[in-house]
């Protein structure tokens, strides 16, 4: 075999070597979020006349298995032919999904959260032209042994009304991934640890033993439909 062509045949594996590494290296991160969704979302109170308040999240995201942090896309749209005017957007975790920070917002005091949430931030948006949407960089950690939601409610600017809500909504797998260096979750799944008997997650409480896996994800859905879940909070000042 003459020189060049081992040359040719050896650069041609190295290249190859490297792309392989390249496609196994690379995690699912915040930008492979598939499309957004509005799964589970509802309307609650009555928005102002030509305006429609709805909100999405991503059909998937990737928890590091290491650290245990993920990063979440928020999306709030108008979609209807008048201007919001003021609004928020609350973006609130539960049970295993802690909202560690969102960028341009400002932490919820513990006392103000939902109940049964365990984290939150509030994102005012002064207006949000007709056919306009507005996008916020979640950070939060995800417990894979137990299951995690997210709630992203659309009020008022003085909180006295909810326009439209999304979730509590889970995220989670039902094909847990201990040894991969991330493990994809998916929109409205309830998550299945990792774990011996991991088809029963952990309980917490005498009265979980009562509920079947994923009945307090839909209780909360239920409340939240109601609006029950927003009464523990104080009125705002």
């Amino acid at each position: 075999m003459s020189s060049r062509r081992s040359a040719t045949i050896a650069g041609s594996l190295v290249a190859a070597s490297f792309s392989a590494v390249l496609i196994l290296s690379a995690p699912a991160g915040a930008d492979d979020q598939g499309p957004g969704s509005g799964k589970g979302g509802k309307a609650v109170d009555e928005a102002p006349a030509g305006v429609r308040l709805t909100t999405l999240l991503p059909e998937r995201i990737s928890v590091d298995n290491s650290s245990q942090e993920t990063a979440i896309t928020a999306t709030v749209r108008n979609e209807g032919t008048k201007d919001s005017g003021e609004i928020r957007m609350w973006i609130v975790g539960f049970d295993g999904l802690t909202v560690k920070n969102v960028q341009g917002c400002t932490a919820i005091a513990e006392k103000d959260l939902p109940d049964g949430s365990n984290s939150g931030y509030t994102c005012p948006i002064d207006n949000l032209a007709a056919g306009g949407s507005k996008s916020y960089a979640v950070d939060a950690t995800f417990d894979l042994d137990r299951t995690g939601k997210i709630c992203l409610p659309v009020q008022s600017s003085d909180g006295k009304k909810t326009f439209w809500q999304q979730g509590p909504v889970p995220f989670g797998t039902t094909n847990p991934s201990p040894n991969a260096p991330a493990t994809p979750l998916l929109l409205g799944t309830d998550n299945a640890p990792a774990a011996p008997g991991g088809d029963e997650l952990p309980k917490t409480g005498a009265e979980q033993d009562l509920l079947p896996l994923g009945a307090t994800g839909l209780t909360l859905l239920a409340a939240g439909t109601a609006g029950l879940w927003w009464t523990r909070r104080r009125p705002q000042s």
